[in-house]
C-alpha cells in the first residue's frame, strides 16, 4: 500500500499548492491567512455534520451534484477554497480535507517565511501586548509571525501560544489544575 500513501499525500500537497496560489492571487498574505482561517472553521462544521460529510462522498450523486452540493452550502466562502472543496467533492476527497488545511499551513510558512502562532487568552490582546507577542515569538523563531488570536474565557487568565506543534501554556486553569494535582497527591499519601 505505499504506492496508495504517496499517491495521497500527492493529492494532499496538490490541493494545498493551488489553494495557496489561488489565495496568493486573490489578496496575498491576508487572504492566504483568511482562507487558512475559513478552512479550519469548514473543517469544524465537516467534523460535526458526519451526514454532510458523506454525502459529499456518496458515489450515489455524481461528481458534479457534489460539486454543486460544496457551492451551495458554502456560498460566500472565498473563491480558491471552494473550487479546491468542489473539486476534492467531485473526486470522492473530501476525507483529505484536515490533512490539505495542515499542508496548506505548512506551505503558507515555507512560501512565505512567516510562522502562524495561535494565541489564546482570557480577553482580547491589547495593541500594545499583540506588538509585544509578535516581536518577541519573531526572533525567536527567526520568521515574521502572524498571530492568530482567540479568546477563552475559561483559562481565566494568562496565555498560551502554539507554533510548529509545540505548545506553551501559561493559563491560570493549567497552573491551577497543576497545583491540584499537587494537593492530591499529597492528601493520596503522596509526598509533599
Amino acid at each position: 500500500m505505499p504506492t496508495n500513501r504517496l499517491a495521497e499525500k500527492e493529492k494532499v500537497l496538490t490541493y494545498a499548492s493551488v489553494l495557496l496560489d489561488g489565495a496568493l492571487a486573490e489578496g496575498g498574505q491576508a487572504a492566504a491567512m483568511a482562507i487558512r482561517d475559513r478552512a479550519d472553521e469548514i473543517v469544524r462544521i465537516m467534523r460535526a455534520n458526519p451526514a454532510l460529510t458523506e454525502a459529499l462522498k456518496n458515489n450515489a450523486y455524481t461528481a458534479e451534484e457534489r460539486n454543486a452540493l460544496v457551492r451551495g452550502i458554502f456560498e460566500g466562502v472565498e473563491g480558491p477554497l471552494v473550487d479546491v472543496l468542489a473539486v476534492m467533492a467531485e473526486r470522492g476527497d473530501v476525507d483529505l480535507l484536515t490533512r490539505v488545511c495542515s499542508a496548506f499551513e505548512d506551505a503558507i510558512q515555507d512560501k512565505l517565511n512567516v510562522t502562524i502562532v495561535d494565541v489564546t487568552t482570557a480577553v482580547a490582546l491589547d495593541d500594545s501586548l499583540r506588538e509585544i507577542i509578535t516581536e518577541k515569538t519573531a526572533r525567536d523563531l527567526g520568521t515574521d509571525v502572524v498571530l492568530r488570536e482567540h479568546i477563552d474565557p475559561s483559562i481565566l487568565g494568562g496565555i498560551i501560544m502554539s507554533a510548529n506543534g509545540k505548545q506553551i501554556d501559561a493559563s491560570v486553569a493549567s497552573k491551577l489544575e497543576a497545583a491540584r494535582s499537587v494537593l492530591k497527591l499529597s492528601a493520596d499519601g503522596g509526598e509533599c
